[in-house]
């Protein structure tokens, strides 16, 4: 067997002659092709479930699928144990040229603050991720308060990876809640299990009839409140509709009925939001205080991360946001994010956040701490948590 030579040529004991082989690849090179393949399969993973969570959470990226805009049924209204809804004791402002004045103001302050349409037809995008998790109704709200930080921590919040939000304002329990929750849930980015849906609406607040409507839509639903200084609340409110309306009055003029008796004109809503103790109170009758978490406005600029900390433990999240996520821009005087959700630039509140307030005479603010001083002690005997406005 073997070889043989014969007449100067070789040959092969078998028939034929046979075409010389590659030899196989080598294992170690085997080895790491499927590795590579490996590694490729779990980019392309990863990148699919970033974009099919974080991206339909992003302004202006909504992946909100197929909806109907036709109208649905009004859900039923909760009422009070009596029988008739509870009212809050001062009057509501009357509907003024200026009051429209504050909710124009308040609805052009930035483009992702409007409230949203129905959503349109899929998008190629939308259909390919149709599949990647489900809407839910959200099972936590941003109730308030206007003018308090809710964007801050809306936007501080979504860098949780546990956290979907839609970044429009819906307004569906104090404006909308004629088109039903039908309509409601179909505004909701899509979540997949583990993940929380969250939506923020200041004004909800200081709607008689949201509390009902929420509880109605579940009663295990979680509120979060970001409260401010009355005061500077109220400041900050009026520089606002002052930058969409110059010609308006003063603010001293708006804050007093009469200005030599001193009466403050508790119609005038700048002033009627701050009067936190009276909203609670409404709230309190359709929700227990343990499910409403209280943030301070005043420690969402100066310890983010510690605020961040307590919203995340009453979602029952991880506390993944921390201070490594935070800078302070000196510039604008309230700390920013490292990192955006779906982006790797830093990222900071847009330009109609943090205006310059105008000189206010000391008397005006003087006579204002102490209007709201008495209301100011109650909410924090109602929450058992002592702000320090005082």
């Amino acid at each position: 067997m073997g070889q043989c030579l014969s007449g100067g040529r070789s040959c092969l004991d078998v028939p034929g002659r046979l075409l010389p082989q590659p030899p196989p690849p080598p294992p170690p090179v085997r080895r790491k092709l499927a590795l590579l393949f490996a590694m490729l399969c779990v980019w392309l993973y990863m990148f699919l479930y970033s974009c099919a969570g974080s991206c339909a959470a992003a302004p202006g990226l909504l992946l909100l699928g197929s909806g109907s805009r036709a109208s649905h049924p009004s859900p039923a209204l909760a009422t009070a144990p009596d029988g008739t809804p509870p009212r809050l004791p001062f009057r509501a402002p009357p509907a003024t040229p200026l009051a429209a004045g504050e909710e124009m103001a308040e609805g052009a302050a930035s483009p992702e603050e409007r409230s949203p349409e129905a959503p349109d037809s899929p998008s190629p995008i939308s259909s390919f991720f149709s599949g990647s998790g489900s809407k839910q109704l959200p099972q936590a709200i941003i109730i308030g308060v206007k003018k308090g930080g809710t964007r801050a921590l809306l936007e501080f919040l979504r860098v949780h990876p546990d956290v979907r939000a839609v970044g429009a304002e819906p307004h569906f329990f104090d404006r909308s809640y004629d088109k039903g929750l039908a309509w409601y849930r179909d505004l909701m980015p899509r979540t997949l299990d583990g993940q929380i849906t969250m939506e923020k609406t200041p004004s909800y607040f200081v709607t008689r009839e949201a509390p009902a409507r929420i509880s109605a839509m579940s009663k295990d639903t979680k509120l979060i409140v970001v409260v401010r200084d009355p005061v500077t609340r109220a400041i900050s409110d009026y520089t606002q509709t002052l930058s969409k309306r110059p010609d308006i009055p003063t603010f001293e003029s708006l804050t007093f009925k009469n200005r030599t008796t001193g009466l403050i004109d508790t119609s005038w809503s700048a002033i009627q939001i701050g009067i936190y103790a009276k909203h609670l109170e409404h709230w309190l009758r359709h929700f227990p205080i343990r499910q409403m978490l209280f943030v301070s406005g005043e420690r969402l600029i100066s310890d983010p991360a510690g605020e961040l900390g307590r919203v995340q433990d009453f979602l029952g999240l991880k506390r993944i946001i921390t201070d490594k996520h935070f800078y302070f821009n000196k510039t604008k005087g309230f700390p920013c994010l490292k990192k955006a959700e779906g982006s790797s630039r830093p990222h900071c509140l847009g330009k109609t956040k943090g205006r310059t307030h105008p000189e206010i005479d000391r008397e005006v603010v003087r006579r204002l701490r102490e209007f709201y001083r008495p209301f100011n002690l109650k909410f924090y005997q109602m929450t058992g948590h002592d702000f320090g406005w005082d």
